[in-house]
């Protein structure tokens, strides 16, 4: 028997078209049964957290830069924020404007205990304090660590106070960072756009030396 060689590739095609259409269906069937949650933690973009049972000790070695925006929290230690969440797991911010970002990625850690650092405290390297235990003080005009509008914590009230702005809970912190977050989003963009063109620039400056 004479097979026509068209025959068989259009088969083949056929065949090949079936089986695609059969893998995208089940992709599509995977996708529509997984839950956000599950999908999120093999796609999407969240944060490197691991777990700790004791996150405050030694923390600037085990969290010595923040996972959003790459800053050192040594060299911002009198604004970095340390969070436990419930399941275990710990991640260490530059500033509250940082966690805002970490709460809005991590929809499904809910947090157990936070730290901030005392921005009052007469220590070069600013001890941690409970969240719950600060009082914050809202500075507009005056920049703090990645936002326009200073957000320092303090554990003595009258020296929040007497930083002249509106002295406020946690909660109202984290909100006044969430309100901030598009101007300050903007700002660090084109603060960074500026870095690394002078970098660049300062590179090809070398380069053009040592020819």
């Amino acid at each position: 028997m004479k097979i026509d060689r068209r025959e068989l590739l259009g088969a083949a095609s056929l065949g090949a078209l079936a089986l695609a259409a059969g893998a995208r269906t089940g992709m599509a069937m995977k996708m529509k049964m997984t839950p956000p949650w599950e999908w999120q933690k093999e796609h999407g973009v969240v944060s490197p957290v691991k777990k700790d049972d004791n996150p405050t000790k030694d923390e600037l070695k085990k969290y010595p830069r923040c996972p959003y925006c790459g800053m050192s929290r040594k060299m911002w230690s009198h604004t970095r924020h340390l969070i436990q969440y419930e399941d275990g797991t710990a991640e260490g911010t530059c500033s509250i404007r940082c966690v805002a970002v970490a709460f809005a990625i991590n929809l499904d850690r809910g947090p157990k205990k936070i730290w901030v650092g005392d921005a009052g405290a007469e220590a070069k390297i600013k001890p941690l304090i409970e969240v719950d235990k600060a009082y914050y003080s809202l500075v507009p005009g005056k920049p703090g660590t990645m936002t326009m509008r200073r957000k320092w914590a303090f554990s003595d009230k009258a020296k929040a106070a007497a930083q002249g702005g509106e002295v406020v809970n946690f909660d109202a912190a984290l909100q006044a960072a969430y309100c901030d977050l598009g101007k300050d989003s903007a700002m660090s963009r084109k603060r960074r756009a500026e870095k690394r063109a002078h970098m660049m620039k300062k590179m090809k400056m070398m380069k053009e030396k040592m020819k």
